[in-house]
């Protein structure tokens, strides 16, 4: 990696009008991330001494998800009229009105740019004491793109935007996909040389190449087009995201980690996961997951900010968001975990449960038809099938505890806010409304009473009602 003095320029205050989105465009997701923090994180990660980011268009937003992501390692200069690239890297540069090192230049919209191709190009420059150096590729059909024009000796000249590319230019197949490093002090030097002669009238970042042709030394390395594509469009958003999405499943496909459908698996760019984990098809990691070594995560689950323990089995169709799960638990299918749920070491989840805003202690049990809100469920506690945990009154929620091992018979309502001591016994089919001692029984429910003989006498009398209103409709 290079160890060159650089300050990074990233250009991010376009529209992006083919989005047909009142979102700024560098706000677009992808696995996860906001678009522009991809290629300000490859800077970072490429040694950059500061980070200034070019923001115009949703300024206010672009600005407030950069801190949040990257905090006062980034800051931003305005753009406040959008004049070219070179009006939104001179933009960048005069929040660096004393940088002498380098100034690296890249366009907010290139996810899939690395510190590496960075690094070489940082390396390049340093070595041949560029003035201004760039990155180059080449397509089949570079339509779209900037053409690379070279000398007689094979130096890049210029670079001649598409619309104003003549007939034979158009032919060219190498292309500028708008990453450079420039001298900071021939920038400064040069960039108000730069006129809106051109087919857009705007003012070229790119007319500082035809200069330092000229008077400077320029250097130039050429990678696969792989990796250096930008997004203009929603189609364009889906193609990249998909690279990325297979570059990530299989960066940890190479961790040890067993993935058995990486087209069906989407993995988002901040989810960690250790060896040794095995994920179905048709799984969704979410935002800032974490899971652990020996977890299996099986077909269609969908966790967004969850933690999942080792040895734990997360069983098909379960759904979680901001929760944490123990090791050597076992939930699902079908189950959902709501924002605070916490379930801890051994414990069982099973189908149809959701959790909200509750803490299950080791070994707890809630294995089919539960609602459990606002709840302190403590160590092996059993809580049996269609159990509600009734937390809310219409304006205020409140908390169940089970403390250690309560069983809880099935379809009961615990009304919070409740209590039911160590190891009570709740019987099936109660309603719980007062506080239960420890080691006590609860019963909350009607005496049955059988009738003889009725059953016979109400069926007569609701077939005899049933021909009644029939009788009536059809007269």
């Amino acid at each position: 990696m290079s160890k060159t003095e650089f300050a990074a320029i990233v250009l991010a205050a376009g529209q992006g009008t083919r989005m047909k989105s009142q979102q700024p465009k560098v706000l677009h997701s992808l696995l996860g991330r906001p678009m522009v923090s991809y290629p300000v994180a490859a800077s970072l990660a490429a040694g950059a001494d500061r980070v200034v980011v070019v923001v115009g268009h949703g300024a206010g937003a672009v600005t407030a998800a950069l801190t949040d992501r990257f905090g006062d390692r980034v800051t931003t200069a305005l753009q406040t009229q959008q004049l070219g690239t070179g009006h939104a890297a001179q933009c960048g540069a005069s929040a660096l009105p004393r940088y002498d090192g380098y100034f690296l230049i890249l366009p907010g919209d290139c996810p899939l740019i690395t510190s590496e191709v960075l690094g070489a190009l940082l390396d390049r420059a340093r070595a041949d004491d560029s003035d201004f150096a760039m990155i180059t590729s080449s397509l089949p059909d570079a339509t779209g793109y900037g053409r690379v024009i070279r000398n007689g000796v094979g130096r890049p000249v210029a670079i001649v935007e598409e619309r104003d590319c003549t007939d034979s230019q158009r032919t060219i197949t190498e292309f500028n996909p708008g990453i450079y490093v420039v001298k900071a002090e021939f920038f400064r030097q040069e960039i108000e040389r730069l006129d809106t002669n051109n087919a857009q009238g705007e003012l070229y970042l790119t007319d500082l190449l035809a200069l330092a042709s000229k008077s400077g030394t320029v250097s130039d390395v050429h990678m696969p087009s792989n990796g250096l594509h930008g997004i203009n469009d929603r189609a364009q958003l889906v193609a990249r995201e998909r690279d990325l999405r297979m570059e990530i499943v299989h960066r940890h496909l190479g961790a040890g980690v067993t993935i058995r459908d990486p087209e069906t698996t989407f993995i988002d760019a901040d989810v960690t996961i250790e060896p040794d984990v095995t994920i179905e098809s048709g799984v969704h990691l979410r935002g800032r997951c974490h899971v652990a070594t020996g977890a299996h995560i099986d077909t269609g689950c969908v966790l967004t900010h969850v933690t999942v323990g080792a040895n734990t089995s997360v069983l098909p169709y379960t759904v979680a968001a901001e929760s944490q799960i123990g090791a050597s638990a076992r939930i699902g299918p079908f189950s959902h975990l709501r924002p605070g749920s916490e379930l801890g070491d051994e414990v069982h989840m099973g189908n149809f449960v959701e959790t909200k805003k509750t803490v299950m202690a080791r070994g707890a049990k809630a294995n089919h038809l539960a609602y459990l809100g606002d709840g302190i469920v403590g160590e092996k506690c059993n809580v049996g099938a269609g159990t509600i945990f009734c937390n809310y009154d219409g304006f205020n929620k409140h908390q169940t505890v089970l403390e250690d091992n309560v069983f809880v018979g099935s379809d009961s309502q615990l009304i919070a806010p409740v209590t039911v001591g160590r190891d009570a016994y709740v019987g099936s089919g109660s309603t719980v409304t007062q506080d239960v001692p420890a080691e006590a029984l609860a019963i909350g429910r009607a005496r049955q009473v059988n009738k003889p003989g009725l059953a016979t006498r109400l069926r007569a009398k609701l077939k005899a009602e049933r021909d009644r209103r029939k009788a009536a409709k059809s007269g």
